[in-house]
């Protein structure tokens, strides 16, 4: 368990029938301490009450866990970040996927519920199927196409059954240091590639939104501190584009000359389904007062704090 102290100015806000007042002690409980995005809300929410907890001391599947860490810490926030994100793995293993990533929302909406709590979930793209052709708001029927995806749309209608329940839907999390140790996103992999001038494999038919997780963490911040309408929201950097196309512009602000082999996923064998087009819409979270920059922004602020000292080298300076 990892803890920061710290003080919030007093926000109040109104969601549902009543005034929820978040004080100077207000608290905000993480799960999935040591992620990407887990470490990103932290940092969002610098000046609050921060009581960060990883699978060792809050097993989310774990409802008389998850009951007995909500009502000690009697939180005014739980955001939960943990999730089983092996989308090929869920096919052999969806048992452990629901588990996580549905059934533990439950547990989590009850103890909210129960203390009163703000519940934030994140969601994915991979609830469609991919067949639109505009990018998909919030009011598009999902289907799913893959155990992943039916398990993560099944934690979304747990979570938005709290009185106070928020689903944000990302897309492509991006944004991990260099010396980051842990799992790696489509991005960091293709920045790696590009930075030891190897090869890099880029999907041309596939369409996608990436998420800044820095950006969805002030988005998260911004949400619970107004008092935005509880529900569904998309919440994903503004803009899409192919793979290939994320990778040339990451290539260009890395001024680096790239070295790009296009495929399609026809030709590649994937265990599980991924949609093809996955662009999702954030007009409603714009519409509640937060604008997301966009992707191509979000990917000259990420580099630009992975290489600092390189900055002039690579051509981030003259671009920023």
């Amino acid at each position: 368990m990892v803890e920061t102290g710290g003080y919030s100015t007093i926000v109040g806000y109104v969601s549902g029938g009543g005034a929820h007042v978040l004080t100077r002690s207000s608290t905000v409980l993480v799960t999935g301490a040591g992620g990407q995005l887990a470490d990103a809300i932290v940092r969002a929410f610098a000046g609050w009450h921060i009581v960060a907890h990883a699978r060792a001391t809050m097993d989310i599947t774990d409802s008389a866990s998850v009951r007995r860490v909500v009502g000690e810490e009697a939180p005014d926030v739980i955001v939960n970040c943990a999730a089983f994100n092996d989308v090929d793995g869920a096919e052999d293993r969806p048992a452990e996927a629901f588990a996580v990533n549905a059934f533990a929302l439950r547990s989590l909406a009850r103890a909210a519920d129960a203390t009163g709590a703000a519940l934030v979930h994140y969601g994915t793209d991979f609830v469609f199927d991919g067949a639109a052709s505009v990018p998909y708001d919030e009011s598009a029927p999902p289907s799913p196409r893959s155990a992943y995806a039916a398990s993560k749309l099944v934690g979304e209608w747990f979570a938005l059954e709290a009185a106070r329940g928020y689903v944000l839907r990302v897309e492509s999390l991006f944004g991990m240091p260099v010396a980051w140790k842990g799992r790696r996103g489509t991005l960091e992999k293709i920045v790696e590639g590009l930075e030891a001038d190897r090869d890099v494999t880029v999907f041309t038919d596939r369409t996608v939104s990436p998420s800044y997780v820095e950006d969805v963490a002030a988005a998260t911040r911004y949400l619970v501190e107004r008092g935005g309408e509880p529900g569904l929201y998309h919440c994903v950097n503004s803009g899409s584009g192919t793979w290939h196309d994320v990778a040339a512009d990451t290539a260009r602000l890395l001024g680096v000359t790239p070295r790009l082999t296009p495929t399609t996923t026809d030709q590649v064998t994937l265990r599980a389904s991924r949609p093809r087009f996955c662009a999702l819409s954030n007009e409603k979270l714009r519409a509640a007062g937060f604008s997301m920059p966009t992707w191509q922004d979000a990917v000259r602020r990420w580099l630009a704090t992975r290489r600092p000292s390189g900055a002039a080298r690579s051509g981030l300076a003259d671009k920023a």
